[in-house]
């Protein structure tokens, strides 16, 4: 669960550095993402290291999702049964409650739909709100000039935020890395700052093309 975790994370990283490219126009945009796509031409075909790419992550997604059917399964067993909470004394309630556990599986789902959604839409251009264009620049734009389109996007940011701020947190923890109180607290202000970055990073774009200052 948290190597799978680290990966994608990394990939989001990256994925967010790339987006950002728009702010520098259609060609730039265009050139980096024709870029990915030969990378590593002539020595190697063309799509390669894309798809190389593609099936790391694909493969990491399928850990993940494993993963976490593997652990919800032992924590209903440990917990006694269906309806059953761990007790805590961090809850009037006398049960352990907390936003990533009402987030992290709901979340999970609005993400993974929202990922199908956003393939179809930037990656394989098959849904084109906005309008149908051979430019990833374009489909970004006319897509993110579109009300609907810019909230679906924010609604499956915000759960990708939560899910990234526990996930970083919870992954790091599990490696070992989490070992006082000094670097628990730590950790947590690491994994809240690195989650509100990539979040930050990926809506600023959108809604400034929605706003009209990006791609008018």
């Amino acid at each position: 669960m948290a190597v799978s975790g680290l990966i994608m994370y990394g990939y989001l990283i990256l994925h967010m550095a790339g987006n950002l490219w728009v702010f520098a126009g259609q060609q730039a945009f265009d050139t980096y993402a024709h870029h990915l796509r030969v990378l590593g031409e002539p020595m190697l075909p063309h799509n390669s290291v894309l798809w190389v790419a593609r099936l790391v992550l694909l493969a990491g997604l399928i850990a993940h999702v494993w993963s976490a059917v593997l652990l919800s399964k032992r924590s209903h067993h440990a917990r006694g049964g269906a309806g059953k909470r761990y007790e805590s004394g961090q809850h009037k309630r006398g049960v352990q409650r907390s936003y990533a556990s009402f987030t992290l599986r709901w979340g999970g789902a609005v993400i993974a739909l929202f990922v199908i959604y956003h393939l179809l839409h930037l990656t394989f251009n098959v849904v084109a709100p906005g309008g149908a264009s051979d430019s990833p620049y374009q489909r970004y734009v006319n897509g993110f000039g579109i009300w609907w389109v810019l909230l679906s996007y924010v609604i499956a940011l915000i759960a990708v935020g939560f899910h990234l701020r526990h996930g970083l947190w919870s992954g790091l923890t599990t490696l070992g890395a989490n070992f006082s109180p000094a670097t628990r607290r730590g950790l947590n202000l690491v994994a809240i700052g690195v989650a509100l970055v990539i979040t930050v990073g990926f809506l600023t774009p959108p809604v400034l093309i929605f706003l009209g200052v990006v791609g008018a």
